[in-house]
């Protein structure tokens, strides 16, 4: 980083799920304190800390509350707890669908917070919290200075990003809405600050970045995904865009020709009396 501090990190590290092994809490959480230390060392006096995480409800809610526990061992301050709702979930009929992310937010020193990115676009409808103002009894509604509600720390005003998306990114299933991470850049950080982030992905922290007209530097342990983070930069720069919604990032390099599978009639099994013979082309 060639002696650059960073002003606020964004990271969204891996859930303990990860192809063909799945280590324990207390090695995970290992892990975590590692690259929180090592991020720790980069960030400036003032700086602020943001971490996605999961809670996995059928499995005791890990690694959410070993993970909180691990922090308060850091020279850093709690601020804040915030849960972005999905539009979309899973679940069984037996439980509660699992709509939520969770997203702890640490700081250290007196860092910025411009409270106006924190401001939506959803109206607010909520009355009541009655108060005598000059004789008179009014309530929030008249009394309110913006028509909008804050986003608080549970935001519900942002889309899950799924594959009829502008800003979808193939292959990044983890990948995070634009809207929030610009929400958590705008309002922790200054124009021309540095960013970091140490788990790039679909980097969609470097393209908020770039939008919003700070500094990032940003990191992954997959080529893959370092490659992808680069080619979304460099496809927003071209087409404005900000993914390949159908698309993906190397269809520009990748070309699938598809042989025609010969077609000859296939026998089904008949579903009903008198038997019938049914002839499928593929």
């Amino acid at each position: 980083m060639d002696g650059s501090r960073a002003a606020l990190a964004i990271h969204d590290p891996p859930y303990n799920l990860v192809a063909f092994k799945e280590t324990s809490i207390g090695e995970f959480t290992a892990s975590c304190e590692r690259w929180a230390r090592s991020t720790l060392g980069w960030l400036a006096p003032d700086a602020s800390l943001y971490v996605w995480l999961g809670a996995d409800q059928t499995d005791g809610f890990q690694p959410l509350p070993d993970f909180m526990i691990m922090m308060r061992s850091l020279p850093v301050t709690a601020r804040s707890f915030i849960t972005m709702r999905n539009q979309r979930g899973y679940g069984t009929q037996k439980n509660w669908m699992a709509v939520r992310q969770e997203l702890p937010y640490y700081t250290m020193g007196r860092p910025v917070f411009n409270v106006e990115a924190e401001y939506t676009d959803i109206p607010k409808i909520l009355r009541g919290y009655y108060k005598k103002v000059n004789g008179t009894m009014t309530e929030n509604m008249e009394r309110s200075r913006s028509e909008n509600i804050r986003a608080g720390n549970v935001w519900v005003d942002i889309q899950q990003v799924f594959y009829r998306m502008e800003e979808n990114v193939s292959g990044c299933y983890a990948q995070k809405p634009l809207k929030c991470i610009d929400r958590i850049v705008r309002a922790s950080s200054n124009i021309g600050q540095l960013v970091v982030d140490f788990f790039a992905h679909s980097g969609t922290t470097l393209l908020s970045c770039e939008i919003s007209k700070r500094r990032c530097f940003t990191i992954d342990t997959d080529p893959v995904f370092c490659e992808i983070a680069i080619r979304r930069l460099e496809h927003y720069r071209k087409t404005g865009q900000f993914g390949w919604q159908n698309g993906h990032a190397f269809e520009d390099n990748i070309q699938v020709e598809f042989e025609r599978v010969p077609e000859e009639p296939v026998s089904v099994k008949p579903l009903a009396t008198p038997p019938v013979t049914q002839t499928l082309f593929f």
